[in-house]
């Protein structure tokens, strides 16, 4: 045996060079990238906006030798301002998973899913949807789709299908989340415009928080607030004391669902005192008296016994907004997933108008999207609205499309669709026989998830088109169409500010795996309607298209030129109008006008520039809001005053179901049904792995129910075992657990609002007991 010198010892033990000490060794990186290891040293980066949530973040992917090997955010990129979340960080990692879909797959006779190419998928396609369609007529076919592809492929999507296939129906997964936003501002400003940009986070002395978790569902914008240099009040409005709660200056726990007497009690006392802006409301609104008269039984006391929150808390945050000199009013699922959520939703643009908070810089009644393109969907799916915001019933609309996309008029519906839940219920009364689902999980996503597979099951042809072959609704599909994901296809998607970003090829999709854009290529050539889409031919044309569809709509973006502009400008929002040079019209600005005290000629201590911290070189067209004028898209040019009376709550606690369930994000890790988030090894660890429930100590005690232990959670829709989290941060007689998991929806109630059809998914009774031996879920 050979004899080790001591003074090999040191060399033995640590080396100084070798593959895993060169690993550790940190070099002078390029592009502005500080030391990183020699393997992740870039030759090449690429900006592109994030493809997960509305935020619209911009991500500097790293390229080595043409293939992406890191990313890190753009600090140059108005939105996020060189910050990420946990989703953003891992947005490549979740592209190399094992589930891909690599190759189109159909159901064989045995009932197993096997590889077919994609001459033979496109065959069964035609073939079983043509079928349906002759047998059971134009209704008999739908599709669902979704705000996770470009503006270019839905757009794309929406017309194959409703002017080259001849569907009548098809709606997409934003009515889960948007949809009572949309149909809140269409009828309070007349078109579909959310009036605010990023910045208005940093320019408010008083920010009002409703249903909106912004340190969980969007933490880049909660940084934003964290930026806002005025020391401002906070004020959160959520039954639970959430992470934004617990950073509030101002929280109240209301009762779930009573937010719009709230508010309604919040317009009495602003009126009664006296603090509104009249000048604003005579000038620019309709309908105020009756809304006046409408508030009058809404007082203190009679609100307090509704909402649980004290009068005197009431009077506080009422008279914090009237000392603010610039409040901004922001709302997501909280407001928008209710039965009642248009109502409330409108009840805070109520708010906004009649305080003149609204067209200045720091206010706003200002709604928050959800997924990266919903906003992109609301324009130019072509689902239950006509493209660019349009009516399906308005001839004249019907007439400039086809003229834009040189189209014989007969061929779009005089009707619109059937919304998500009516396509849901066509299956269920033999309607719908075939169902083509595009980039959206329904079988996990959909409320009342059981009955809801039982529904899917009856269709004759099921078709899913998604990136991966795990997800609940592939595992029920006759034929999976495996589609390329965010990096790598080429496209525009349209953020929460209304930003225009762009999204690009890096990546090579695995397999057989096509752009949701080739894939509706080979189904309109495969149908035998490729000649009207013969000029389809790239995205990059397909926007041009997007842009006439826009001409002289409230949306109009004529004014970007390419592709390029829109890179050069770090997004570009919308309206940015052709005939103004690239500037919007008179229905925005970059600043606007002082509020009441500032058109009085009071000293205000606000700059409309962009804050200080905003860095110098960008341009201000980067940031503009809109209805600066205080014109409306009415064509009167005045918004509207929207209301009516609270409605019951469908289905209270009761004595055999006590609790009330909430639901919602859970981290800020997690996204929407864990399709790509549960990919990334990063993401699982930041998240817990499964299912639970948070319950109040006080219940818990009831209950006989100890921490971390497991119990069942059931309502008279079924029932699912989840680990007890018993914290505070919910009130007693109610529940919440997270959105993501995948049995969630097996305990929700269907029912919906009656104006945007959007799924109320946050209320419903259930009874929480531990877990007996015999139990066997």
């Amino acid at each position: 045996m050979s004899t080790i010198l001591p003074q090999q010892k040191d060399t033995l033990w640590r080396a100084s060079n070798g593959p895993l000490t060169e690993a550790l060794v940190l070099e002078p990186g390029k592009f502005g990238l500080g030391l990183v290891p020699r393997r992740l040293q870039p030759d090449a980066t690429v900006q592109m906006v994030c493809g997960f949530c509305a935020t619209g973040c911009g991500l500097d992917v790293h390229l080595k030798g043409g293939e992406p090997i890191n990313l890190t955010p753009s600090a140059d990129y108005p939105v996020n301002l060189g910050m990420a979340c946990p989703k953003g960080w891992e947005a490549l990692s979740v592209l190399n998973s094992p589930d891909r879909a690599t190759t189109p797959l159909l159901r064989d006779k045995h009932g197993k899913l096997r590889p077919v190419n994609w001459r033979q998928a496109m065959e069964m396609f035609c073939s079983r949807l043509k079928q349906i369609q002759s047998r059971h007529g134009a209704e008999s076919i739908a599709f669902l789709s979704t705000g996770q592809i470009a503006s270019e492929e839905m757009a794309f999507l929406g017309a194959l299908a409703k002017f080259g296939i001849g569907m009548i129906h098809g709606d997409g997964n934003t009515r889960q989340c948007m949809a009572t936003s949309v149909v809140a501002y269409q009828e309070a400003f007349g078109f579909d415009a959310p009036p605010y940009t990023y910045t208005d986070f940093e320019e408010s002395d008083v920010i009002v928080l409703v249903g909106a978790n912004l340190c969980i569902a969007h933490p880049i914008m909660w940084q934003r607030v964290l930026r806002n240099p005025h020391q401002p009040e906070i004020i959160v409005i959520d039954p639970r004391r959430t992470e934004t709660a617990m950073a509030a200056t101002q929280h109240l726990p209301l009762a779930p669902k009573s937010d719009l007497a709230l508010f309604y009690g919040l317009a009495h006392i602003l009126i009664e005192e006296g603090w509104i802006d009249r000048r604003y409301i005579n000038a620019h609104t309709l309908e105020f008296e009756d809304f006046r008269k409408h508030v009058e039984p809404f007082n203190p006391s009679h609100v307090a016994s509704l909402t649980n929150i004290d009068a005197q808390q009431l009077f506080e945050v009422a008279k914090t907004i009237h000392e603010g000199r610039r409040v901004s009013f922001w709302w997501t699922m909280g407001v928008n997933q209710s039965y009642q959520g248009v109502r409330t939703a409108q009840a805070i643009i109520n708010l906004a108008l009649m305080t003149g908070n609204i067209g200045r810089p720091g206010t706003g009644p200002n709604s928050i999207t959800g997924q990266c393109n919903a906003m992109g969907s609301r324009l130019f799916s072509n689902t239950t609205n006509l493209l660019g915001g349009r009516d399906f019933q308005n001839p004249d609309h019907r007439q400039a499309v086809a003229d834009v996309l040189n189209i014989d008029v007969q061929r779009i519906p005089s009707q619109p669709s059937w919304s998500y839940n009516e396509i849901i219920e066509g299956i269920l009364r033999e309607k719908i026989k075939g169902l083509w689902i595009i980039g959206t999980n329904t079988a996990h996503s959909w409320i009342n998830q059981n009955t809801c597979h039982e529904i899917l099951d009856r269709l004759d042809f099921l078709v899913v088109q998604d990136m991966y072959t795990t997800t609940e609704t592939a595992q029920r599909a006759d034929l999976v169409l495996p589609a390329a994901g965010w990096g790598e296809k080429d496209g525009t998607l349209i953020n929460s500010e209304r930003r225009i970003g762009l999204i690009k090829k890096v990546a090579k999709a695995p397999g057989q795996a096509l752009a949701d854009f080739s894939i509706f290529r080979l189904i309109a050539d495969s149908w035998g309607c490729g000649a009207m889409f013969a000029d389809w031919t790239s995205p990059q044309v397909v926007f041009e298209k997007l842009k006439s569809l826009s001409r002289g709509q409230p949306c109009d973006f004529t004014g970007i030129r390419d592709y390029r502009m829109i890179a050069e400008h770090g997004g570009i929002q919308w309206p940015f109008c052709e005939k103004a040079g690239g500037k919007a019209g008179g229905r925005e600005g970059e600043s606007g006008r002082g509020g009441e005290r500032e058109r009085k000629g009071e000293q205000v201590s606000f700059s409309s520039s962009p804050p200080p911290s905003l860095p110098p070189s960008l341009p201000s067209s980067q940031h503009r809001r809109l209805f600066e004028d205080g014109r409306f898209y009415h064509a009167d040019g005045r918004a509207r005053f929207l209301f009516e009376l609270p409605r019951e709550m469908p289905e209270p606690p009761n004595e055999r179901y006590p609790y009330l369930l909430l639901t919602g994000r859970g981290t800020a890790a997690q996204w929407h049904t864990q399709t790509r988030t549960a990919k990334s090894s990063v993401l699982r660890r930041l998240g817990p792995p499964g299912v639970y429930v948070e319950i109040n100590p006080h219940d818990a005690r009831r209950e006989g129910i100890v921490p971390s232990q497991d119990v069942i959670v059931e309502s008279q829709r079924g029932r699912i075992r989840a680990k007890a989290f018993v914290t505070p941060t919910v009130q007693p007689g109610q529940v919440f657990i997270p959105m993501h998991y995948h049995t969630t929806n097996q305990l929700t109630h269907a029912h919906f609002d009656p104006y945007s059809k959007q799924p109320s998914y946050k209320d419903c009774a259930v009874r929480v007991r531990r877990v007996e031996p015999w139990d066997d879920v």
